[in-house]
């Protein structure tokens, strides 16, 4: 399995790739929690219509440095962010933990 890092986690974090149409339209409906995230490419938006927890989303450019980072609550519709190629999902209060913040690059490692 993949895994990506910061400058602030103190180990790598599990990642999930949804690069298929069907797998990046699914995302994480249907689950009831994710150990790690789920990486989303291309996207540049997610909704959580049908969703059963609330998610941390992240916007990432082509570097997959992070342009912004919002929790979505189940029921909701995100809209496009210009310059995003990536979108990062995990569930609600994880990307903080993680250190992922506006102006961070992530580091991916392939698994």
């Amino acid at each position: 399995m993949a895994t990506f890092t910061t400058p602030e986690t103190s180990e790598p974090v599990p990642l999930e790739f949804a690069e298929s149409a069907r797998a990046r339209a699914r995302g994480l409906l249907g689950r009831d929690g994710i150990d790690g995230a789920l990486l989303l490419s291309p996207a540049n938006s997610v909704h959580t219509l049908g969703m059963r927890f609330a998610i941390d989303v992240a916007h990432l450019d082509r570097e997959f440095r992070v342009l912004a980072v919002r929790t979505m609550r189940p029921g909701r519709v995100g809209l496009p962010r210009p310059r995003a190629r990536h979108v990062l999902e995990a569930e609600a209060g994880a990307m903080e933990r993680w250190g992922v913040r506006r102006g961070v690059r992530l580091a991916l490692q392939a698994g």
